[in-house]
């Protein structure tokens, strides 16, 4: 489809809308270039947990962590891969050991120490509940939720740099929602038995991040293991670093395509030898010394303006997702296409991308909800000022372009599109039925 990963996202919004497309590139692009800032400093501040006085500045490590993430970006893709899979093991291990070391406090009680000391179980959604705050507490979390579960889209911007899309992209898709399901899900679970949420510790100070309050640390303390909480610091180190350079990867290539489609200056088309979008990548990084802005003091005033630029990004870019899914399997059918065309078919088809497109509504309704609450034009900025980010763009991709909202009957599914090899995929598919059941079942799953 295109050589850059970007290129799928941008291309996939021309079912919608051109200026759509423009709009949600952009989106996109600046959204992740507001993460590497924010992400870096992350990084710095975290460093403060084994350093409370502050006797190392903490524009060294911010200096540091935008170095290490500008050599891992020299090597490209296969720096960013290889970054990746040593991270996810480390993170994926951290979460089994923290799941099961935390089930033995929830559920067990032999030798431990107070306040586990007895059986513990769920008395925190009892005593001081499940909901803090109610309905507009419930409501208050669905941003920050989203902004958290972002990025689990980059294994479809990379299908457009894999050799065979068709084989590598079902199973990378499955692994991210049994991971989200599995490890994500089911350690929140668990902090939330464990750590009630009026926890003094939590509620932080007026620092721009204590680390000291992640409730995974907090959890660790109150069972008695302290060093627990300094592996968890360092797993949300590489985390955070690992963050960042999704942002660059993401962003960056994203950036090329809006220009290979006209959407950006054509200098961003430039791609080197070694598969690098390489003046997108410099524009992303040149983001980064924003992180220097936590040497001021008005900081945390202007984090809170760059997180309220993104804060709805990740919405808007799944909303916009699950529509351009629904738009072309509508389009498909009517130029004639069949699904057994398409060499990978959504786990819940059209009916998936509906319900996605009606919970995304249902959480902006709630943030819109949330905040206008407090009757503060101030906290209504704060929580929506990314849709009239997005509202801009769009107006200036309508400007650019001059096309709108396309009709079934005009939307092209074929230009663009990849070349595969049906021979083999066809091959493929029938060695699949004379598989035993288990191995179908175990396929279909992972």
């Amino acid at each position: 489809m295109y050589p850059i990963s970007g290129g799928f996202y941008t291309y996939s919004m021309r079912f919608i809308d051109p200026s759509w497309g423009f709009a949600m590139g952009w989106n996109y692009v600046f959204q992740w270039a507001i993460v590497l800032p924010l992400e870096i400093n992350v990084a710095g501040l975290t460093i403060g947990y084994w350093d409370p006085e502050g006797k190392i500045n903490i524009a060294v490590w911010i200096t540091v962590f935008l170095l290490v993430i500008i050599i891992i970006n020299i090597f490209g893709v296969l720096g960013y891969a290889e970054e990746e899979f040593w991270v996810s093991i480390l993170k994926l291990t951290t979460v089994v050991v923290f799941m099961v070391h935390h089930c033995s406090r929830t559920c067990l009680w032999w030798r431990l120490a107070a306040p586990y000391n007895e059986y513990y179980g769920a008395r925190n959604w009892y005593n001081p509940g499940a909901f803090a705050d109610g309905f507009p507490g419930l409501c208050a979390v669905f941003v920050t939720a989203a902004f958290s579960f972002s990025g689990t889209e980059l294994v479809g911007l990379a299908a457009a740099e894999s050799k065979t899309p068709q084989q590598s992209l079902p199973g990378a898709v499955k692994q991210v929602f049994w991971r989200i399901t599995l490890f994500y899900i089911l350690a929140l679970f668990f902090v939330g038995l464990l750590v009630p949420y009026d926890d003094e510790r939590l509620i932080g100070n007026s620092s721009l991040l204590d680390v000291s309050t992640s409730p995974f640390v907090i959890a660790a303390l109150n069972g008695g293991i302290p060093a627990f909480g300094d592996f968890v610091n360092v797993v949300i180190l590489f985390s955070v670093i690992s963050i960042g350079l999704s942002g660059v990867y993401g962003g960056s290539r994203t950036l090329t395509a809006l220009a290979e489609q006209g959407y950006a200056p054509p200098i961003f088309k430039y791609v080197d030898r070694a598969g690098r979008p390489l003046y997108s990548t410099i524009a992303i990084i040149a983001f980064g010394p924003i992180a220097y802005i936590a040497l001021a003091s008005s900081a945390v005033t202007v984090f809170n303006w760059l997180l309220a630029l993104s804060g709805l990004a990740a919405l808007f870019t799944w909303g916009s997702i699950c529509l351009a899914h629904i738009r072309f399997r509508n389009a498909w059918a009517y130029h004639g296409h069949t699904l057994d065309e398409l060499p990978f078919q959504a786990a819940f088809g059209v009916y998936g991308s509906w319900i996605g497109f009606i919970l995304v509504i249902l959480v902006l309704i709630a943030q819109f909800y949330t905040a206008v609450k407090p009757m503060s034009a101030y906290a209504f900025f704060l929580s929506y000022l990314a849709l009239f980010v997005v509202i801009l763009f769009y107006v200036i991709g309508l400007v650019w372009k001059r096309q709108t909202w396309l009709r079934t009957a005009d939307i092209d599914v074929d230009t663009g599109r990849r070349e595969i090899d049906w021979e083999a995929y066809e091959q493929l598919k029938m060695e699949k039925q004379n598989w035993p059941a288990w191995k179908r079942v175990y396929h279909f799953l992972f």
